[in-house]
């Protein structure tokens, strides 16, 4: 299924759906971060997804770094709530979404690097590296507070 993100852009569909989705910053033991490539839109980008009903925000965050990484993590921190009503997101089923995110960090307490059917590749990343990646500016927003460590999470 294709995927299609949009920014304040006029001509975005009208969001048909509200998704709570939770999204982490991973980093390994040489501070770089885990990033998948995705197979929807071909874009890198955190890996994180929707909840579901019997899921808590930080439980969600865990469960789809390991769909989408194959990595356990522990959840570490709090990076920012992302409402944006000006970012949509098209999916190719007819889906328009409006998402409310929440990135939290984490680190690594097991499991082995793996792509999922949702990504092409799956590595860590360089700080120095993410600027070349082709990247949505929403991941660039979370991954640029990260690198600020803000004393107080990002509220938007």
């Amino acid at each position: 299924m294709a995927r299609t993100e949009y920014y304040d852009d006029p001509n975005a569909p009208e969001p048909n759906s509200m998704v709570v989705a939770a999204s982490a910053v991973v980093t390994d033991d040489q501070g770089r971060i885990l990033l998948q490539r995705r197979r929807d839109n071909d874009l890198w980008a955190l890996p994180g997804g929707g909840m579901d009903l019997g899921d808590s925000l930080p439980g969600t965050a865990v469960r789809e770094v390991k769909e989408e990484t194959g990595l356990d993590v522990e959840i570490t921190g709090l990076v920012g709530t992302y409402t944006d009503p000006r970012h949509i997101i098209e999916y190719s089923d007819g889906e328009v979404r409006r998402q409310f995110n929440v990135c939290f960090t984490a680190r690594v307490t097991g499991g082995s690097l793996t792509v999922s059917e949702e990504s092409t590749e799956v590595r860590f990343v360089a700080p120095d590296k993410l600027d070349a990646l082709p990247m949505h500016h929403t991941q660039r927003l979370r991954l640029r507070h990260f690198a600020e460590d803000r004393d107080r999470p990002y509220l938007g």
